[in-house]
């Protein structure tokens, strides 16, 4: 028979410092009772007893004078108010994780949304997380939060936001967020199933697939264990489930070439080991695994300690990463990057092996931090002085600025880029770079005095002469480009193509009579434009933007014919009479004798530029493509259709 043991069984770092630091208030002799059991283990339970540290069931049997430890599965808000008013020393072994989560739940009602927990609901952990809620909601599983959205469905749009019981199934909180996502409006989403937990679920899932039988140990009213046992059973065909060794009947042991054994994260060391120790005839053997997975479980990190490990859990601010040892390790948002415009989902998965780097070992909170971004500042220097050598280009986020130019983020390293190499216009203010990614060279390294320098204007130079070599080779009449408008003159825009400006007459910006223009385009627009002409030997271009793909002569003979009125916009006084555009890109002459049905001694005295009035085509010369319009026409034509109906006088 050989014996496997899941790495991960046993004690969670939240039980074990819970149990620690019931131990140490046992030895130190202090006045002291546990409120409830501190774990769910019976042994662990009379184990504290033995040494004098017992337990009470409610608060108000905390004796005066005495302090009093908080169980890792925590307790309600009103318990803790009700201790402290008392005067009573409360020693909080609530774990980490729980703690968290009734931080989300408390918050939550802040922003006025409804917690919604999934756990199983007598659960002291779950009862504890629904003491910081004024009106929570727990719900067991996919088909209680579908009867609980039915009896009201207002509740799929209200604000809703789910938590996990730490000691839940990824099955179970998986199964509530799909029916949440395809029934809810306005969810939020915060999977708090302790990553410990996830990863002795995970190891008891694997070894129940490839062994014939599995053995559990823990406490049965455990819930973590009962969730052991149920996952074992899945997929083992045998699972026995025992507190202790002497549970353990090896006469009657089912038959199995291979046993797993895992257990509860309210199991100790000492009594897996018992249990181990029964079961193999191998005893130096096991007894030396056993004991290399102890010392993994209580080494201990220093400052500056350069870690790898395993992103257990994801939440929008922080990253857990299981690092093999007893406390979990957290990256916050801050330490994973230097870009503010990062998503922590966007950036790693669950899953993920990650470096980085320890910055604090807490164990009062029972848990490391730590920084990649820091890790990731040691190696940009290496290549920030790479970059200078080689002179290659690098990428960076802006994510300061001042008078003199802007800092960029380049690997972790601040780099300064003075004012005139950022590339922007003079006039240009310096914020409109913040947060943007951009390409540098690296000019000046002194790490020493962490001093870099780099110039953006240098890479923008470079690839805006690369792109306009691109243009020369290529360019050709006729060919069309989207361009960028780059500068306005009373003569006509210039537009960038792509590393070379090329110009735009006023006259080919549009078919209609303009008298700048800016009332066509703005500088910053994009636009298409063709070329009109190209001197590669004076490297000057000429483009066009009015489509030519249709005449405005033939738009006009096809839309109007003699004796037709037409509304249109006069764009040119003279002496003689005013112009007027009829579709752009043509015009007729209005005589000054056609300007009314009076004498005009000037065409100023009736039109002005810009206004819009109705006219009567009276002539087209189609060879000279001249119309003639006249005003005078639409307002004698009335005078002389009521005359002509006036009645003859009799004789």
């Amino acid at each position: 028979m050989k014996v496997m043991l899941a790495q991960s069984a046993g004690f969670c770092y939240g039980v074990r410092r819970a149990v620690e630091l019931a131990e140490q208030t046992a030895a130190s002799q202090k006045p002291c009772v546990m409120l409830g059991s501190i774990i769910h283990n019976r042994d662990v339970v009379e184990h504290l007893a033995a040494q004098g540290l017992y337990a009470v069931k409610k608060p108000e049997d905390v004796p005066a004078g005495s302090a009093v430890i908080i169980r890792s599965h925590g307790e309600s808000r009103a318990v803790h108010q009700g201790l402290e008013e008392r005067g009573i020393e409360i020693l909080d072994a609530t774990c980490p994780n729980v703690t968290r989560i009734h931080q989300i739940v408390q918050q939550a009602e802040q922003r006025g949304r409804q917690p919604v927990i999934v756990g199983t609901p007598d659960h002291p952990e779950v009862l504890a997380i629904a003491g910081w809620c004024q009106n929570p909601v727990v719900v067991s599983g996919e088909e209680e939060l579908e009867n609980w959205l039915a009896q009201d469905p207002k509740r799929r749009d209200l604000p809703l936001t789910f938590v996990s019981q730490t000691t839940s199934t990824k099955k179970i909180w998986e199964g509530c967020v799909k029916k949440a996502k395809k029934e809810c409006t306005n969810a939020e989403f915060f999977d708090t199933i302790c990553g410990a937990t996830s990863k002795r679920q995970e190891e008891a899932r694997q070894l129940a697939q490839i062994c014939g039988l599995m053995v559990v140990i823990g406490d049965r009213q455990s819930s973590n264990t009962k969730r052991l046992g149920e996952i074992c059973r899945e997929f083992c065909p045998q699972v026995l489930l025992i507190e202790r060794a002497e549970d353990l009947d090896l006469g009657h042991l089912p038959q199995a070439d291979m046993v797993g054994i895992t257990a509860g994260a309210s199991t100790p060391a000492w009594i897996i080991k018992e249990v181990y120790d029964k079961m193999s005839d191998e005893i130096m053997e096991i007894e030396k695994s056993f004991a290399e997975l102890l010392e993994e479980s209580i080494k201990t990190l220093n400052n500056g300690d350069k870690v790898t490990g395993t992103v257990v859990a994801i939440t929008p601010t922080e990253v857990q990463v299981e690092l093999g040892i007893k406390y979990p390790g957290y990256i916050a948002l801050s330490e994973l990057t230097d870009d503010p415009n990062a998503k922590v989902e966007d950036l790693v998965k669950v899953g993920d092996e990650i470096e980085s780097i320890v910055m604090q070992v807490s164990d009062r909170d029972c848990l490391v931090k730590l920084s990649k971004r820091r890790l990731d500042i040691n190696k940009g220097w290496e290549e920030i002085e790479a970059a200078r050598e080689n002179e290659s280009v690098v990428e960076g986020v802006v994510t300061e600025d001042n008078k003199g130019g802007v800092v960029v983020s380049v690997k972790g390293v601040r780099v300064f880029v003075p004012a005139s190499q950022t590339g922007l216009p003079r006039e240009a203010p310096m914020t409109d770079l913040l947060k943007q990614r951009v390409r540098l060279v690296i000019t000046e390294v002194n790490r020493a005095r962490r001093r870099v320098v780099g110039s953006i204007s240098r890479v923008l130079r470079a690839e805006r002469a690369a792109a306009a070599e691109k243009v020369w080779a290529e360019i050709e009449e006729g060919k069309r480009y989207t361009g960028t408008v780059k500068s306005l003159t009373s003569y006509g825009a210039f537009v960038d193509i792509g590393g070379v400006d090329g110009m735009v007459h006023i006259s080919e910006l549009s078919w209609s009579r303009i008298k700048h223009p800016s009332e066509v385009v703005k500088v910053g627009d994009t636009v298409e434009v063709y070329v009109i002409a190209a001197d590669k030997e004076k490297k000057k271009i000429s483009l066009g933007m009015k489509d030519h793909s249709q005449d405005p002569w033939t738009v006009f003979t096809s839309t109007y014919q003699v004796g037709d009125t037409a509304n249109v916009r006069i764009v040119k006084l003279m002496t003689f009479g005013a112009f007027a555009e009829v579709v752009p890109g043509v015009d007729g002459l209005i005589h000054i004798s056609q300007l009314a049905n009076h004498r005009v001694e000037k065409p100023g005295d009736v039109v002005a530029e810009g206004d819009k009035v109705d006219v009567k085509i009276t002539d087209v010369d189609m060879e000279n493509k001249k119309i003639s319009l006249s005003i005078r026409a639409l307002l004698e034509a009335p005078a002389e259709e009521e005359a002509a109906e006036e009645p003859a006088a009799e004789e």
